[in-house]
């Protein structure tokens, strides 16, 4: 079954928490690699600083599902700065987790709602309830 899911993590001071899942590991249940998002995408210069807060990851397969629970089990230096957006095939926008007591927890958004059907999604579905 093919279906897309782009994940975005946020970090700060990060960079060596996350450059193993910039590499490819057989190891892990997943095999895309997150890439490094530097702050010359934003300036437009071509040349970042040392510090990078974002990666960037496309699955298309459901083969994510231990993704959640291997980034909450990593020795962040700033865990309060962690966020973790996931934005899934069906999904109408992202969904935002964040670590509370040391938890990746959903974050609810106004106006959404989330059906969970592990057939169709790893996180479920994400629903404006706004829509017309």
């Amino acid at each position: 079954m093919s279906r897309f899911a782009e994940v975005i993590v946020l970090a700060r001071d990060a960079e060596e928490v996350m450059e193993p899942l910039t590499r490819r590991n057989p190891d892990r249940e997943w095999h895309q690699c997150f890439t490094r998002v530097d702050d010359s995408v934003f300036a437009g210069t071509g040349t970042g600083s040392r510090e990078c807060y974002m990666w960037v990851v496309q699955f298309v397969r459901h083969n994510w599902r231990g993704l959640l629970a291997h980034l909450e089990a990593l020795p962040w230096p700033d865990p309060h700065s962690v966020q973790v957006l996931v934005h899934d095939e069906e999904d109408d926008c992202f969904g935002l987790w964040m670590l509370y007591d040391g938890k990746l927890t959903e974050v609810p958004l106004p106006r959404t709602t989330r059906v969970r059907d592990p057939q169709v999604s790893v996180t479920g579905m994400l629903g404006r309830t706004d829509r017309g």
